[in-house]
């Protein structure tokens, strides 16, 4: 492990376990179970899925083009702390998703505990997500813990919990 980049830390995967020129979904991939489109994905690659523990790794490359750019801040153009943990979100969902852990049920934001954000990210970083189910009860709630890190430097970290969405009773197609 690298204790330089996360002095103290518990690394949920270490940074060697992982390639991120190793891509194992794509965006289309993605697309297939996540229903994000537009300015709300915000995941660019899957580079590890390990279905047996329950890990998996992504990334988003963050561009100029993102619609926080503007706005946040002018002049300065930081990450919104929400969206590193909507990507982390998106990234559980997927896996979840993937591995039909919760079913067939869409999965939603549930809630996030513990989250701390460490550093900051701007255009041109790449946000790498790594995530680890820590807790499931089928049909009822998935909770995972995830950490985010730009060059190796924790960023962001915390638990996301994901429950079922009643897709039908909102009227939407799955």
């Amino acid at each position: 492990m690298r204790e330089a980049a996360v002095p103290g830390k518990d690394l949920i995967l270490d940074f060697s376990a992982y390639d991120l020129d190793h891509v194992v979904a794509d965006i289309e991939e993605i697309r297939r179970y996540n229903p994000q489109r537009f300015e709300m994905e915000q995941l660019t690659a899957v580079v590890y899925d390990d279905g047996e523990n329950d890990i998996c790794v992504g990334y988003k490359d963050v561009t100029p083009d993102e619609f926080w750019v503007r706005g946040h801040m002018p002049g300065m153009p930081l990450m919104p702390g929400v969206m590193m943990c909507e990507a982390a979100a998106q990234l559980c969902s997927w896996h979840a998703q993937k591995h039909k852990l919760m079913g067939d049920a869409m999965i939603g934001f549930g809630g996030i505990d513990g989250v701390k954000f460490r550093g900051t990210v701007v255009p041109g970083d790449r946000v790498v997500i790594v995530a680890q189910r820590v807790q499931i009860r089928v049909g009822a709630m998935i909770r995972c813990r995830f950490q985010c890190f730009v060059r190796e430097q924790l960023v962001c970290e915390g638990e996301i919990r994901g429950i079922p969405i009643p897709v039908a009773a909102l009227g939407g197609k799955v």
